[in-house]
């Protein structure tokens, strides 16, 4: 089975930064065998899967039958030397975690979902009745207010203004039996700043709708975070779409700072040039969502 088509920004914090009795129970997961981010994906869909075949079924994964939260049973670690930083940044002290808060995340999709989809399709994928299902999801979203999710995600494509985070230069590419990798990593303290200063230049360029509103919500959500923490991007399931030749080809975090720098200097046609080649590298891999 392939990977889900999902993209990821994930936030490693320093696990000596997080509060006890979590912080116990993360360290007692990492020592029993964290988690690589090139399986997080597939163990996420099991997860969920799992929940919907149990007697009696579960809503979300990560919780007990009775529908209270259980510990996070899943953990990406991060040393905090394989991440690039400028010289106003630390991160660290190690080791970094990113629990992967499966409950939290897969009931804002609920939510999403059961707010989209039609009737007869809402029925046949749950196990429970819909307005059950949706209050109990929308219980466990009110929750998120008083914390945050380490983990964002993206099906089919990559939104743009997560590219602002990071330095083009640092994107690593792995190969190995587990297939292709596409990821950036880069401090906390690099990515609050980047964020911050492209979410002024497209509030001055193109006002605050679109992408000015996803940088205003994603520096939002960086500030709920230890300033020494990580952040990583991770193109995941993605790569199943792409050729080793439209890695090579892929310039969508050049474009996207390109774009920023040319906003602030007012330079129209670089803005249209540079947005019209990110429109066709990502147009193929959204063609795809349509055909499924």
């Amino acid at each position: 089975m392939p990977e889900p088509f999902v993209a990821y920004l994930r936030v490693y914090e320093p696990l000596s930064s997080i509060d006890s009795p979590l912080r116990e129970h993360l360290a007692a997961v990492v020592e029993q065998g964290a988690l690589k981010p090139s399986v997080a994906p597939t163990r996420e869909q099991d997860r969920w899967l799992r929940t919907q075949v149990t007697a009696p079924p579960r809503l979300l994964p990560g919780e007990s039958a009775d529908g209270a939260a259980e510990p996070p049973a899943d953990v990406l670690t991060l040393d905090p030397g394989s991440v690039p930083s400028g010289p106003a940044a630390t991160v660290g002290p190690g080791p970094l975690v990113c629990p992967l808060d499966l409950r939290g995340r897969s009931a804002a999709a609920l939510v999403g979902f059961l707010g989209a989809a039609e009737v007869p399709l809402r029925s046949a994928v749950l196990a429970l009745p819909v307005e059950k299902a949706k209050n109990q999801a929308s219980a466990v979203v009110s929750e998120l207010a008083e914390s945050a999710v380490h983990v964002l995600s993206s099906t089919w494509t990559v939104p743009l203004p997560w590219f602002v985070l990071v330095d083009p230069v640092e994107r690593e590419v792995e190969t190995g039996d587990a297939g292709r990798r596409v990821c950036w990593r880069v401090a906390m303290a690099d990515a609050r700043r980047r964020v911050a200063r492209a979410h002024a230049v497209a509030r001055d360029s193109i006002g605050d709708g679109g992408p000015t509103k996803i940088l205003r919500e994603t520096g939002r959500w960086l500030e709920r975070f230890h300033p020494h923490s990580a952040v990583e991007l991770d193109y995941g399931g993605l790569v199943q779409m792409m050729s080793e030749a439209d890695v090579d080809a892929d310039t969508s975090a050049e474009d996207v700072h390109a774009i920023v720098d040319a906003m602030e200097a007012g330079d129209t046609v670089e803005v249209g040039e540079r947005y019209e080649a990110l429109r066709d590298f990502w147009s193929e891999f959204a063609a795809r969502e349509r055909y499924n």
